[in-house]
């Protein structure tokens, strides 16, 4: 990885299968057993320092008034 760059790591968590089926939109995926599943995305910035998280919000002081 080199400074600039960006990734994503998008965990899944199943109550069924982990075997996924893309539909024709080419864009939705679910689970070929149809048991519910919940998705999360965290989108990272490699910089000269370190990673930054480009997806971790505001801290909650930011949010007051």
């Amino acid at each position: 990885m080199r400074p600039g760059m960006c990734f994503t790591i998008e965990p899944m968590i199943n109550l069924g299968t982990w075997e996924d089926d893309h539909w024709p939109d080419n864009w939705t995926c679910v689970t070929v057993d149809g048991k519910r599943s919940a998705q999360f995305e965290e989108t990272l910035l490699v910089t000269e320092t370190g990673v930054e998280v480009l997806t971790a919000g505001k801290p909650r002081e930011d949010l007051q008034g």
